[in-house]
């Protein structure tokens, strides 16, 4: 499952998968902003079939926590 995010955000923001691990940070790091964070969350809704709600979604700051929360959903 960490790959297919992975490929998904790079997809998203246009970076290297190379360049993307669970600790780089959303913002800082890959110069996501907040209309790319809401497309990233809107193709995890899609791709997953799940909702992300908006008290879970402000908490995603790293690839990590993205990873983390889609799979906790996944099982």
């Amino acid at each position: 499952m960490q790959d297919k995010i992975v490929k998904i955000i790079a997809k998203q923001l246009n970076k290297k998968v190379e360049d993307i691990n669970l600790k780089s940070r959303l913002v800082e790091d890959l110069g996501a902003d907040s209309l790319d964070v809401v497309e990233l969350l809107m193709t995890f809704e899609e791709e997953y079939n799940i909702i992300v709600p908006d008290e879970d979604a402000v908490k995603f700051a790293t690839v990590g926590d993205i990873v983390r929360f889609l799979d906790s959903r996944s099982k």
